[in-house]
């Protein structure tokens, strides 16, 4: 009985096989939209792309082309190749503005954008694309019911680049080069002023104008322990229970005993 199981799926594989090897042989369009419809609702996006390669252009101008046009967009998105994806879907909204696909398939175009996002370490081109392309989407369809989403997405792409801006301030900060990290957090924070990282980048500006105080010699020691000072002041008033309070009143003692020892040598 098993051996019989097998041999009838075995059989109804190279059948499937067979008929979708004629297909994209023959020169029968009618053919390859029906197969490649079929193939697209069973989830075979590969296949069915393969097809809808061959005729969209004899398509052009018909009435299933607006169907067809949205599967072979669908059909990138599906197989994960968000770039051709995206650049199809957006072809599609062009096209048919009007069609009821146009508002999923501008969200489509948008979240293939967002699918390229790389990780924070690396270069963010494709993150602030994304954000762009997402947020031209809201704006296009305030009442969309991708709304939610298509916000959430957005919130997740601008942590990354507030990630990518905090950790290059922080890593100025580890190799001692506190006045390009200072700068950095400066930076930071203006661009990023509700940041979830805004206890961690007030700290760590503490810190890299506190090393730039400590290390400098006598005659800027005044004027540079008075801004690190300042930076104090904004971690301990924005966050006044701070994590990292002990550290940071060890560290501001030390400042007070650096400018009491100068002004004794004074």
């Amino acid at each position: 009985m098993k051996k019989l199981f097998y041999f009838l799926i075995i059989t109804v594989l190279i059948s499937s096989c067979s008929e979708f090897q004629k297909a994209l042989k023959s020169e029968d369009t009618a053919l390859k939209f029906q197969l490649g419809t079929d193939l697209y609702e069973e989830g075979k996006y590969n296949k069915a792309f393969r097809l809808f390669e061959q005729i969209l252009p004899a398509y052009r101008g018909k009435p299933q082309a607006e169907k067809l046009t949205y599967m072979h967009a669908n059909c990138s998105y599906e197989m994960g190749d968000y770039y051709i994806a995206s650049y199809h879907f957006d072809k599609f909204v062009d096209i048919y503005p009007e069609s009821e696909k146009a508002e999923e398939a501008s969200y489509l175009s948008a979240k293939g954008y967002y699918f390229n996002s790389p990780v924070y370490s690396k270069e963010q081109k494709e993150t602030i694309e994304a954000i762009e392309k997402l947020q031209l989407f809201v704006n296009a369809y305030p009442n969309s019911k991708y709304l939610a989403e298509a916000n959430a997405l957005v919130k997740e792409l601008d942590f990354k680049l507030e990630r990518k801006a905090y950790e290059i301030a922080k890593q100025y900060d580890l190799i001692k080069d506190y006045k390009a990290s200072i700068k950095s957090f400066n930076n930071f924070l203006v661009d990023f002023p509700g940041s979830q990282l805004k206890e961690d980048a007030l700290f760590y500006r503490f810190d890299a104008a506190y090393n730039l105080a400590i290390l400098s010699v006598d005659q800027l020691k005044p004027d540079r322990i008075d801004e690190a000072m300042g930076y104090y002041n904004y971690l301990t008033r924005g966050f006044p229970q701070t994590k990292y309070l002990d550290q940071a009143e060890t560290m501001k003692e030390e400042l007070q005993n650096q400018l009491s020892a100068l002004t004794t040598k004074s």
